[in-house]
């Protein structure tokens, strides 16, 4: 089972290439500082504008990085099927500990459709497959039912929920049981998603707070609730100026401010504005990853 802070990773570029040094230095300060599981190549990561060889590229880089310490679930959906089984079967050679299947976003598939695309893909992998399920970047919501069936294929363990319905927890864990890996895909609900029966957050914040986004987890895992409450009250503000533009935009920056890699996107994601950069730094600030000089 995953479970804890799961890092939905960043993509570094630098000069229109991916910056295979910042990657590696990435992913190891990331398992430094305790973070319990990596995810390349999904939407945070940029993924619809890396290329097969680059999107492949990252995955690799990041097995190699991690060195089994902490386990990687690759991002390799796809609204194409054929290309979806190729990045699932690349990973998986790779040594991917599992991958991360997204539902087909623009065909707007049926629940047919989403079960034929998963089954198609389980039957091609040997690792376990976590469900992404992201209605508003898809267009596509996989129902509870349809999920129970997935479910029945034989690599298909769980799902990172970003519906950001909370009753959808306990409905796909009556529908599939205490022992399907349920993962929060939104920040600022991942301590009510445990509450519910979640197993830990795929998160966006912890690209720059691994340590307090673990700490947080670490919390809920223990069920220390009360503490985790304080946790959150901390975070909430960054777990809320990470969208105030497109993500990965905010995070990004925020990433270019603390060192770790630059700032710079792909079109049609641009730079985020002068105003977000001012409301990260801040929260930058408040929360206590910048200090107030280095903002000036």
């Amino acid at each position: 089972m995953f479970k804890g802070s799961i890092t939905a990773l960043i993509t570094p570029f630098k000069n229109g290439l991916v910056d295979e040094e910042a990657l590696r230095r990435f992913v190891d300060w990331q398992i430094t500082e305790g973070t319990h599981g990596l995810v390349p190549t999904g939407t945070t990561g940029e993924s619809p504008t890396l290329n097969f060889d680059e999107h492949k590229r990252v995955i690799d880089i990041t097995i190699e990085a991690a060195r089994g310490r902490v386990p990687v679930i690759a991002g390799t959906g796809s609204n194409s099927t054929d290309e979806a089984i190729e990045l699932s079967t690349h990973a998986e050679k790779a040594g991917a500990d599992a991958i991360l299947i997204v539902n087909p976003y623009y065909n707007k598939p049926t629940q047919e459709g989403l079960y034929q695309h998963f089954k198609a893909i389980n039957d091609r992998v040997g690792i376990p497959i976590v469900i992404y399920n992201i209605p508003g970047r898809t267009n596509v919501d996989m129902s509870v039912s349809t999920m129970a069936r997935v479910y029945e294929l034989k690599n298909v363990v769980g799902v990172k929920d970003a519906t950001a319905n909370l009753a959808r927890v306990s409905q796909q864990r009556a529908a599939m049981g205490p022992e399907f890996n349920q993962l929060s895909g939104e920040d600022a609900t991942a301590l009510a998603f445990t509450a519910h029966g979640g197993h830990g957050c795929i998160s966006v914040a912890s690209n720059i707070a691994p340590r307090l986004c673990a700490e947080f987890q670490n919390m809920l895992m223990k069920g220390d609730f009360a503490g985790a409450l304080k946790m959150q009250d901390r975070l909430m503000p960054l777990f809320d100026v990470m969208f105030v533009e497109t993500n990965p935009g905010p995070v990004k920056y925020a990433a270019s401010r603390l060192g770790i890699c630059s700032a710079e996107m792909r079109l049609p994601l641009t730079p985020v504005s002068e105003q977000t950069k001012k409301a990260v730094d801040a929260v930058l600030i408040k929360v206590g990853l910048l200090q107030a000089a280095a903002a000036e």
